[in-house]
């Protein structure tokens, strides 16, 4: 079995799916290389993995959330240094065969994540 990772963002203020929010992931060796730009769909999810087969492997990685954004887009009123800009989710993979999932619970003030299954 080959092992990707996967993210989903939910938000918490209006209790829905984070649609159309950009996501940038990094791998962290040294310096960041980004690795993809992708927009989460209708259901708060990318459509494909993020990293899977060879392009996955063990390391350090962050995912970039959009959220200041995704939210200013909704019609909702930030200041113009929103308290989350970007939600910044540095994390680690210690076996590249096994499925890392990463999701975000968000709103204009607060985030929680975890690692899901």
């Amino acid at each position: 079995m080959t092992g990707y990772l996967s993210t989903h963002v939910l938000d918490s203020a209006h209790g829905k799916p984070g649609h159309g929010i950009k996501v940038e992931l990094f791998r962290i060796a040294g310096e960041h290389q980004l690795l993809t730009t992708v927009y989460t769909n209708d259901d708060g999810r990318c459509d494909h993995p993020l990293l899977e087969g060879e392009s996955f492997a063990a390391g350090v990685y962050e995912l970039v959330f959009y959220i200041a954004d995704y939210y200013r887009e909704m019609g909702v009123t930030l200041p113009e240094q929103a308290f989350l800009g970007q939600v910044v989710i540095r994390f680690g993979v210690d076996n590249a065969d096994q499925h890392y999932h990463v999701p975000l619970l968000v709103s204009p003030y607060s985030y929680s994540t975890y690692r899901g299954s």
